[in-house]
């Protein structure tokens, strides 16, 4: 078991269809020139990586690079050295998208010197930074529980030479809506509306934030705010507070507002149709939510994949996976083609049914469908393999993330390292300790408490030797590993 870890996993896993022993026997497609470069990144060492880059049969494009950059979004430092050495290449330039992928991953690492080294050159190269770049930089503020300091990111835009507008500021309060900060979003809206000239979407925003903190009575207000500023409301605005209804578990008054809709003759359309069926479903009235999945055809409204995401998820949570399967193939044969998020809700009640084989045998069918499993598909089935104590098979499908196809994300890692503790043996410790390294390596930050976990376990299994590794890993990352120096 310790073997899988002496290294990153070799591009030859890369494949996942090599998986006969759970049923998938897909014929692996050659690697694309994408995955080829990432699986090169990742295994070169740092030190010839440069030379062996220039000499590289490749005609390097923006596509190519923006392509290679999100194979390697969760290997953080792997993918700004492959950024930084590309930056220097004789014969390319940097696009602003490859600028913005840089920019996302640098704050996602929390990064921040990086960051802002990458924007000052976009300025100086006249490539940015755009409203699209200060998206990703106040969301990636926000998500780190820095509310304020996005806000003051999105006022001082200007003095990088990026105006603000209407899309921006809207961009900012949804930012600051979707990370639970509604009220200061809202407070925002009062301040700057007359100046943006807020609008239907601006309120829109709002409603859906306190809707996403079950506040309907407050959404309500807004929405008849926004009626008073001589703004007209939406379908989107309509559907906004359905969804939010069922969200605070309101049902009856997210059914006669469905109802007060129809008697409005509002056009109602597919979305509102799959908020109903979604709702109905989790509040456990399956019955109700496949009555209303019926009712759609005969009021001229075909149900989209959505719908049938919505209703498969409801029948794996609140009836059967057997019956979710039933839906699945019903989909399939009237031509409709699965999306990941089909494949995943399907594996996930297949897991958690205790049907691992079929999962697995569901994540072979995701190729024929040209649907890739993604880190979320992954990371359902390993949790379920360490949660029914099969940690082995756990780690045969993580060794299966090929190396430049689908990394691991934080998600993965915590979970192996979690598991590593159930069985107590000093061979899993000493696993937990390497996967927390590699964790570090790719740029991952661990919670004190895995650290101290980690320290714990191999301290009492009498790996003091590796303990002290540990500790001096854990002294380095007072922030972050490393940083670039771009």
């Amino acid at each position: 078991m310790l073997s899988l870890y002496n290294r990153i996993p070799s591009c030859s896993h890369r494949n996942f269809p090599k998986l006969p022993a759970y049923g998938l026997t897909t014929v692996p497609s050659p690697p694309q020139e994408d995955a080829t470069i990432a699986c090169l990144v990742l295994e070169t060492d740092p030190q010839i990586l440069a030379s062996t880059l220039e000499k590289h049969t490749v005609q390097w494009t923006p596509e190519l690079v923006n392509k290679v950059l999100k194979r390697l979004w969760n290997h953080g430092p792997k993918a700004l050295q492959f950024f930084k050495l590309l930056d220097r290449h004789p014969t390319y330039t940097h696009s602003p998208a490859a600028f913005d992928h840089a920019v996302d991953i640098a704050a996602r690492m929390r990064d921040y010197k990086t960051l802002w080294t990458l924007v000052a050159r976009m300025r100086t190269r006249q490539l940015g930074p755009s409203p699209k770049t200060f998206a990703i930089i106040t969301e990636r503020y926000a998500a780190a529980g820095k509310p304020d300091r996005a806000v003051k990111i999105f006022l001082s835009m200007h003095e990088h030479g990026c105006q603000q507008n209407l899309n921006s500021f809207n961009t900012i309060i949804d930012v600051l809506c979707k990370s639970k900060r509604v009220e200061k979003a809202y407070s925002l809206l009062k301040v700057f509306r007359g100046r943006f000239r807020a609008d239907t979407v601006s309120y829109n925003i709002i409603a859906n934030g306190f809707c996403l903190i079950k506040r309907t009575p407050k959404a309500l207000e807004v929405l008849k705010e926004m009626v008073e500023r001589g703004l007209t409301p939406t379908l989107t605005t309509y559907n906004i507070m359905l969804k939010g209804f069922f969200r605070a578990g309101q049902i009856k008054e997210a059914w006669e507002f469905f109802l007060r809709m129809k008697r409005r003759k509002c056009e109602i359309d597919v979305v509102t149709y799959t908020t109903v069926v979604h709702g109905f479903g989790v509040a456990g009235e399956v019955k109700k939510a496949q009555k209303v999945f019926n009712e759609m055809v005969g009021a001229g409204v075909l149900p989209s994949v959505a719908t049938y995401n919505a209703l498969i998820q409801v029948l794996c949570k609140k009836d059967s996976v057997e019956n979710a399967i039933l839906v699945f193939e019903e989909m399939v044969r009237k031509g409709y083609v699965p999306n990941l998020t089909t494949y995943n809700v399907v594996i996930r009640g297949l897991c958690h049914a205790g049907e691992m084989d079929r999962a697995m045998e569901f994540m072979g069918r995701m190729k024929d469908d040209e649907c890739e499993p993604n880190v979320q598909t992954y990371n359902v089935v390993i949790r379920y393999f360490c949660d029914d104590g099969e940690i082995e098979k756990g780690l045969e499908v993580f060794d299966k993330m090929g190396s430049g196809d689908c990394l691991p994300n934080l998600d993965t890692y915590n979970i192996l390292i979690s598991a590593m503790f159930v069985r107590k043996k000093s061979d899993d410790l000493l696993v937990a300790g390497k996967l927390l390294i590699e964790m570090v390596d790719r740029g991952y930050l661990p919670r004190k408490f895995t650290f101290n976990r980690v320290l714990n376990g191999l301290l009492l299994t009498g790996n003091q030797g590796f303990a002290k590794e540990i500790l001096r890993l854990q002294s380095k990352c007072g922030r972050l590993p490393r940083q670039f120096r771009l």
